[in-house]
């Protein structure tokens, strides 16, 4: 088992070779925190086939295509553009 160095999982471990038995591996366990998050929810409804329906699918289409997703390295990177399509669902 690896974990990386900068997780918070690393050095949250314990090895018991008391639980060894016959083989030569010792069992291992691994704490993982997982934390809760509040995540604010709202809903609004659209006439269907209104005026206002066309206009925030032509603006959703828009913002989908002008987001810059060819390059989400690691996840701070996916995080900002999650929180810039939230906000930019909230404005619109």
């Amino acid at each position: 088992m690896f974990l990386r160095p900068e997780s918070l999982e690393h050095n949250n471990h314990t090895i018991h070779p008391d639980l060894r038995l016959t083989s030569n591996h010792a069992s291992l366990t691994v704490d993982i925190s997982i934390f809760e998050e509040h995540i604010q929810t709202k809903r609004y409804t659209l006439v269907k086939n209104s005026k206002e329906e066309n206009k925030f699918i032509n603006e959703l289409i828009e913002t989908i295509r002008e987001m810059n997703t060819e390059n989400i390295c690691n996840e701070n990177v996916l995080d900002q553009i999650v929180q810039e399509f939230a906000s930019t669902m909230e404005r619109l």
